[in-house]
């Protein structure tokens, strides 16, 4: 799998990441430890995505 590729894998679940943590922000009773554990990720993705991004600079 090429670089850029690999980028475009973690942009989508970046972005599928975003989806989930909409939905559950948006429940009667949004589960506070699953928020965190979702942002978290995001996070991790988001560093990810530029660490890889600066690679191919």
């Amino acid at each position: 799998m090429s670089l850029q590729s690999h980028i475009e894998v973690l942009k989508e679940r970046h972005a599928s990441l975003e989806v989930r943590i909409t939905d559950e922000d948006h429940r009667p009773r949004p589960d506070d430890s699953t928020l965190s554990r979702l942002k978290l990720e995001k996070l991790r993705l988001k560093e990810e995505m530029n660490r890889l991004q600066q690679s191919l600079s």
